[in-house]
């Protein structure tokens, strides 16, 4: 059995194959210019276990290794701190640290989704990036108008009416030279985001458990589909509260000693999942009676920001066992919530 350490770069990787004895049997530089001459190279080591961190850049090497070995693993970074710590660290070192990692079964593993669930969060997250560009072009337009001192009564400046006022503006130069550049530039994005937002829509219409958390209040399209491909398999989740904590919705905590210290919920884990949550909590505490009379009481105790953290986390729980068991969010309409009852309940399983 081989194992082989590869320390990815933007231009080549730097490669340490051990045996099972910890034996380095090849080390060397391999440059990305010619994929076919890496086949090649790890074709000979095709029995073994390759590893590499999860940094930017790693699916498409990650897809050319996994046609080669027997198995591919990935190197949770944040994790593999023998690495980060040490006081000698080159490429070199990297590599057979990461070779040893796997041999002795030491590897902090990082999942890695399937090709099909990366293409589909590629989409939505090019979309939020779409959607950061037009804000950015929204408020330089913005910032012109304050500059030349020009008011406007509009509420919705890039409305119907809105956007009739700023394309009838004289501008001295370069005032008007840039402005006129940034509504075709807002004009184009605007366009892209919504073909990205058709393709969201379309997937998931084929997809049966985007219905499922559509049911769930606060949840619509773009957040369902946010989650269900940042999710992934949910069954590589064991229980709820790893769930939860995945989600960054789990305070963090500190002992020492007699002494425990909460403090807030971390980043270690998928932001995109925590802002889907809050996001959504926001709108759940009006569309469920039960989640917003929860909340509200929570409000009088520890303010509203956590309030809605709280809400968000019993949403992230809803959700989890909502796509481990195929069963729908039913909003409930009476009773009192008290202490220890779930802040969902589930309907029918969905056929």
């Amino acid at each position: 059995m081989w194992y082989v350490g590869v320390d990815q770069h933007k231009r080549f990787s730097q490669v340490a194959v051990m045996d099972e004895r910890g034996k380095v049997m090849d080390e060397r530089r391999l440059y990305h210019d010619d994929p076919g001459k890496l086949r090649n190279y790890f074709r000979r080591w095709g029995d073994g276990i390759a590893v590499l961190e999860a940094t930017r850049n790693w699916d498409w090497l990650y897809d050319l290794l996994e046609g080669q070995f027997k198995a591919v693993k990935m190197s949770n970074p944040g994790r593999t701190r023998i690495i980060a710590e040490a006081r000698v660290k080159t490429d070199k070192v990297d590599a057979r640290v990461l070779a040893h990692l796997v041999r002795t079964g030491f590897l902090p593993e990082a999942y890695t989704p399937p090709s099909d669930i990366r293409d589909a969060r590629e989409v939505h997250r090019y979309r939020i990036w779409l959607l950061r560009i037009q804000t950015q072009v929204k408020n330089r337009i913005h910032t012109i108008l304050d500059r030349l001192g020009i008011q406007h009564p509009w509420t919705d400046l890039f409305g119907k009416h809105g956007r009739e006022f700023l394309e009838s503006l004289s501008l001295r130069s370069p005032y008007d030279l840039e402005m006129r550049g940034l509504l075709r530039v807002l004009d184009r994005v605007v366009a892209e985001a919504t073909l990205a937002m058709r393709a969201i829509k379309k997937t998931l219409r084929e997809t049966p458990e985007g219905g499922l958390l559509m049911t769930v209040p606060g949840i619509g399209e773009v957040l369902a589909y946010l989650i269900l491909y940042e999710v992934g398999e949910i069954s590589r989740f064991p229980s709820e509260k790893k769930f939860a904590a995945y989600c960054c919705l789990v305070p963090s905590t500190r002992q020492s000693a007699d002494h425990t210290y909460h403090g807030r919920t971390g980043r270690n884990g998928n932001l995109y999942l925590k802002w889907a949550f809050v996001e959504a909590a926001h709108k759940a505490i009006k569309g469920d009676p039960y989640l917003g009379a929860w909340c509200e009481r929570l409000c009088r105790k520890k303010g509203k920001g956590k309030a809605i953290v709280a809400v968000a986390r019993k949403l992230a729980v809803a959700v989890y066992h909502m796509l481990r068991n195929g069963v729908e969010y039913r909003v409930h309409h009476s009773g009192n919530f008290g202490s220890g009852k779930p802040a969902f309940f589930l309907g029918r399983r969905q056929r």
